[in-house]
């Protein structure tokens, strides 16, 4: 698309385009129309030699003899404009998270709203997607004494709420009466359902289009988020954006969605690190749910069998007696009255020395088997071993380009690095010594699989069916599907994988869950390892005994070193309260979120020194804020790993016990970050980037 660069009269607009916050030239800037054109529309706008997206802030407030010295917009998109309550999100995003608002908006955005012509977005406008007609009368939910309850209470309250329910309590169904409420209130309703994780969207999307879709259309309900192919993610975008969509499923990219007639926001197991984004605005898409609800007057709940601890923290009372900011509303029955499985804890001291799994362990899932009954063992690290290592002279498989080990992988034999992916055969020899004698330390969902198959066959009558699912397993499309389908046709005896299997899947024949490789969550450096580690044994429990008739005899394993541990004792009460309740008044001692905020100084350069050259000069920014007093700066140490893709990583971390302390600081300080680059070659810095809120430290 060509444009005339002639200065035309008209109006001066202000316009958001995509820039980066290390960039240092801002992301609002002024172009010329020739008539003035709505706040939230979105443009196409010169920028250098490219021609760019841009959303229009408004008019600009200059003096009309500047027309004259900026560039005209090329052309306004077909596209009905962004909401202001949409445009107030990006701008508070971008505030809160210390980004540039244009480098929010646009991530946003689809991608080809800014790769598509104006004449091709005006072809697929006309092509859109129709509404479904609608019938009279909302199907009825079928809600237990416990769910009626909750949606009561719900109804109630105007402050956001927090579903505290156990695994198998029946919180989806909840979920979908309450968004079908809303939709019955009013026409024009739309609401937003959050979940963590991509590959819990699929039997999610099943169940809500089932329930709705008779009712209003089958293109009443869409999944939204980035594994869906450029053309698929402008589709849902523009249904959700037109209105045509009622109800938008998503993961934490969803939580920007266009939604004009959104009433309700759900996030599902909101504790779930998932939500926070490591790249980019580095944004948490529960807390952002929350804000958007209570800024467009909107209602949100939150859902999890193990809240995170900021939730659970604004449900409590403060010290001057002043209600609390969150509702929390109880669910602790699971359907069918079934108990949560019992905890075995197998201390791997006393086992054979080398031991993957307990023999015990092994006899009960081979006698579950002769039931029919199913087994789920969890192991959070896949290939088949985390290092090769040569014994004779110390070789071990480092990656070339990262400080960490390439892992290996039995099914192709390579060695892979997990962070830059960077791969290689496995060596017949040791490339340092010539020697043939490399052995493995460390285990994975591979070599967990392998090892549990010639266990199980020395003690089954006939082979027994196990299936492994981790992102090495699932990486072709609807591999993920068939492997569930399997399972939950009874061809799975045991299913074996990572933390993907710990959450939102309704299996009905597991009867024993196992965990192992626990013990380094028990003792990270990391504070919130622990409130993980209950999160993640609570809810890999609850994918045992979900039929009532089974729950009796259902259990969860747990292989550690530490089997004396406080955290073991709260799991086997099923105990969140105390756990919560204990965690809270370490952080409280120690000084730790929630009693405190943290925002980390990121840096990526080429050497590590560059990087702590730059976080110290930014530290003496910090120090001539207005609210320096109030900040706690802590000395730059390397990020980990330390090295990624052969570029250097380093942090710092900012503290205050005031949040406006500290997003204070930081929005004055950032506007001089960028002229703290030293220069090029070894002191050059590649990128830096406030984490506000960071998910760990």
């Amino acid at each position: 698309m060509s444009f005339d660069p002639t200065p035309q009269s008209g109006v001066l607009l202000s316009v958001a385009v995509s820039a980066p916050v290390h960039a240092g030239m801002g992301s609002v800037l002024s172009y010329s129309h020739t008539e003035p054109v709505a706040s939230g529309q979105l443009l196409r706008v010169p920028m250098g030699k490219r021609e760019v997206l841009g959303v229009c802030l408004g008019p600009a407030s200059a003096q009309s003899a500047e027309l004259a010295n900026v560039k005209p917009i090329l052309g306004v998109l077909p596209i009905a404009p962004l909401s202001a309550q949409w445009c107030e999100l990006m701008a508070f995003a971008a505030r809160y998270y210390q980004r540039e608002l244009g480098e929010v908006a646009m991530a946003a955005l689809p991608p080809q709203l800014r790769e598509l012509s104006a004449v091709q977005l005006a072809r697929k406008a006309k092509r859109k997607t129709p509404a479904g007609s609608p019938i009279s009368g909302a199907p009825t939910a079928q809600l237990n004494a416990a769910q009626m309850e909750v949606v009561q209470a719900f109804n109630r309250d105007t402050r956001c709420a927090l579903l505290f329910g156990a695994t198998g309590s029946g919180k989806t169904e909840v979920y979908m009466a309450l968004v079908a409420e809303t939709l019955l209130k009013n026409p024009s309703a739309q609401a937003l359902v959050l979940v963590p994780e991509i590959n819990l969207t699929p039997q999610l999307k099943r169940r809500f289009e089932a329930r709705f879709c008779p009712e209003y259309g089958e293109h009443a309900v869409l999944a939204l988020n980035s594994g869906l192919t450029p053309a698929q993610r402008l589709s849902a975008w523009t249904a959700a954006h037109s209105g045509v969509a009622r109800v938008i499923l998503g993961t934490r990219l969803a939580v920007f969605a266009s939604a004009p007639g959104l009433a309700l926001i759900v996030v599902d197991e909101e504790h779930d690190p998932s939500y926070k984004s490591q790249d980019g605005t580095r944004y948490s898409a529960r807390d952002l749910a929350v804000w958007r609800a209570k800024n467009e007057g909107i209602r949100v709940m939150l859902g999890s069998a193990t809240p995170s601890l900021e939730s659970w923290n604004a449900c409590s009372e403060d010290e001057d007696g002043k209600p609390a900011r969150y509702l929390r509303v109880n669910m602790r029955e699971r359907i069918g009255s079934g108990s949560m499985p019992k905890l075995r804890l197998v201390d791997m001291a006393l086992q054979p020395k080398g031991s993957l799994l307990a023999p015990e362990l092994i006899s009960a899932i081979a006698e579950r088997a002769k039931t029919g009954e199913q087994s789920l063992l969890l192991l959070n690290k896949r290939g088949y071993a985390s290092v090769l290592h040569c014994p004779d002279c110390n070789w071990k498989s480092e990656c070339p380009n990262c400080s960490a080990y390439r892992v290996f992988h039995k099914f192709d034999r390579s060695l892979r690095c997990h962070h830059c992916s960077y791969t290689q055969p496995v060596p017949k020899a040791c490339p340092a010594c010539g020697s043939l004698d490399l052995q493995m330390i460390g285990k994975g969902t591979e070599r967990l699989e392998e090892q549990l198959d010639a266990l199980l066959g020395a003690l089954a009558e006939s082979p027994l069916r196990i299936a492994r699912i981790d992102s090495d397993t699932t990486r072709q499309k609807g591999s993920l599907e068939s492997k569930l389908a399997a399972v939950h046709g009874g061809e799975i005896d045991v299913l074996v994988g990572t933390q993907m299997l710990a959450k939102g899947h309704d299996f009905r024949r597991i009867t024993l869950v196992a965990a192992l490789g626990v013990d380094s969550s028990l003792f990270s450096s990391d504070y919130r390892a622990p409130e993980r580690l209950f999160g993640l044994l609570t809810q890999v429990a609850g994918r045992a005994g979900r039929d009532a008739a089974l729950a009796e005899k259902s259990e969860i394993w747990v292989q550690t070193h530490s089997p004396k541990h406080p955290l073991f004792g709260f799991l086997a009460r099923d105990d969140f309260e105390g756990f919560a309740a204990q965690q809270l008044l370490e952080r409280e001692q120690t000084g730790l979120p929630p009693s405190s905020f943290h925002a980390l100084l990121r840096c990526e350069a080429k050497s590590q020194t560059a990087a702590v050259d730059f976080l110290q000069r930014a530290a003496e920014q910090l120090r001539q804020t207005s609210t320096a007093e109030h900040l706690s700066i802590y000395t730059p140490v390397p990020a980990i790993p330390q090295r990624v893709a052969n570029i250097e990583r380093c942090q710092m971390l900012v503290e205050s016990a005031s949040r406006q302390a500290l997003q204070r600081a930081l929005a004055q300080a950032r506007p001089s970050f960028n002229g703290l680059n030293p220069g090029k070659g070894e002191g050059k810095i590649i990128r830096w980037a406030i984490d506000v809120d960071p998910a760990g430290i």
